[in-house]
């Protein structure tokens, strides 16, 4: 479709159903005192209402109105995305089958003198999650710790839980096999090396804040103790990280990956080929979620694109945020920042987040000619603001749940995301980082 389509606001009535029925599903469980309330309905089949909305809204015959929602599916950016969530997947899975996490988590904090402990916590569970590419899966592997290391010490629970979740969603934000990233990159059309880059001159000054913050905030009287089985095993990590930032193709550094660890494995164990190949088919399958939810939010997006409910929406985003009419750079960044979060706090997802609201935040970047790094990073960044404050949000709860406290309690101790969400509305007032226009890569 050439022409963009008349303005419509009823096209984002399907949108409007599915976080009627995934949020409002997330209340009546939470009220209903369910455990991982807003995880019960999962996201992929709330979105089925949503696409019967967007079928029956369309025009035309049956078949002329379902072909929106298949174009969408076969985008090629909704397809690159598939792939790299699958074979994030796999990576993630066969390193941490060898013992990679557990050696990663062990080495880090063997090596931390006890003055150190709580931002030795945020600094461990950052680089295990860089690596690892899920905040969740951080969290369940150092949370555990953080607890032990509470209960020998004179540091409060919450606290150290808090440095850990803060730790595991500044390393999610920055990995490269990330969700939030693939998203965000693959919406707003530049490379995962370039927006990690930028996205890092942001990020790294609240980490130095959290860290200094954290130091002041308490000292141990105990470090840890434990033998690392074979330091070896952080290697897939640093080898993935090192070919990443050297602007290797994702899927490529993927595949490599999980190649190195299967090497890796076979070398200093008893790993074998048939195993890594079980390994990488539960890798995938911890990916399906997320994968058929992209999919469908790619079918629905196109649907009320060609309906005229984008339009519409970036009307609206354009009419709040300009000023005399005109949209500026800062007030552009300022309505993405909004939309994503608005998004998230709803959804209570940091990747369902971006993607739904990931064309409309390219629509005003574009029109203010906002570098696609910079609107990616503000995507990513400010969904993980969110996330990582919502009480019922999965990490938090997640956290609650091992540590055996409120969430609330979590929520207010993850110093990193607050100080980050200052630190971006800083960098959107003063135009911070300033680097070279650069032409997106689509």
């Amino acid at each position: 479709m050439n022409s963009t389509p008349a303005a419509n606001g009823l096209a984002m009535l399907p949108l409007c159903v599915f976080v009627v029925i995934f949020f409002g599903g997330g209340l009546y469980h939470y009220f209903q005192g369910t455990e991982y309330a807003f995880y019960q309905i999962k996201a992929p089949v709330a979105v089925l209402p949503a696409m019967v909305v967007g079928v029956l809204l369309a025009r035309g015959a049956l078949e002329d109105r379902i072909h929106p929602f298949l174009k969408g599916v076969a985008d090629i950016n909704i397809a690159t995305m598939c792939m790299v969530f699958l074979l994030a997947g796999a990576f993630s899975q066969v390193t941490s089958a060898i013992g990679g996490v557990d050696a990663t988590v062990t080495m880090g904090l063997k090596l931390l003198p006890a003055p150190f402990l709580l931002p030795g916590l945020f600094l461990v569970s950052a680089f295990v999650a860089t690596a690892m590419g899920t905040s969740m899966g951080t969290v369940a592997a150092i949370a555990p710790v953080a607890v032990g290391i509470a209960d020998s010490t004179e540091l409060g629970v919450s606290l150290c839980v808090g440095a850990v979740v803060g730790g595991a969603m500044f390393g999610d934000n920055l990995s490269m096999i990330s969700d939030t990233t693939i998203a965000a990159t693959r919406t707003q059309g530049c490379d995962m090396r370039d927006k990690l880059l930028f996205n890092f001159r942001i990020a790294l000054p609240a980490a130095l804040i959290t860290i200094a913050l954290l130091l002041s905030l308490g000292q141990g009287r105990e470090t840890v103790h434990s033998d690392v089985e074979s330091p070896w095993l952080v290697l897939p990590y640093i080898v993935v990280l090192g070919l990443a930032v050297s602007g290797v193709n994702v899927l490529a550094v993927l595949m490599s990956g999980i190649v190195f660890s299967t090497a890796l494995g076979i070398v200093l164990g008893d790993y074998s080929l048939s195993t890594a190949g079980d390994d990488a088919y539960r890798g995938f399958e911890g990916m399906i979620e997320i994968m058929v939810l992209s999919m469908f939010i790619g079918g629905l997006s196109r649907m009320m694109t060609e309906g005229g409910g984008k339009t519409w929406l970036t009307a609206v985003a354009r009419k709040i945020f300009s000023h005399g009419g005109q949209l500026t750079g800062r007030s552009a960044e300022l309505g993405i920042a909004m939309l994503v979060s608005v998004c998230n706090l709803f959804t209570a997802n940091n990747t369902v987040a971006i993607l739904a609201s990931g064309e409309v935040a390219r629509n005003l970047s574009e029109e203010a000619d906002i570098d696609p790094r910079r609107s990616a990073s503000l995507l990513d960044i400010f969904s993980c603001v969110v996330q990582g404050t919502i009480p019922w949000g999965a990490q938090i709860l997640l956290a609650g749940s091992i540590a055996g406290v409120s969430p609330l309690d979590i929520a207010s101790a993850v110093h990193y995301v607050w100080i980050l969400a200052v630190v971006a509305l800083l960098a959107i007032a003063t135009g911070f980082p300033k680097i070279r226009k650069k032409i997106p890569t689509v």
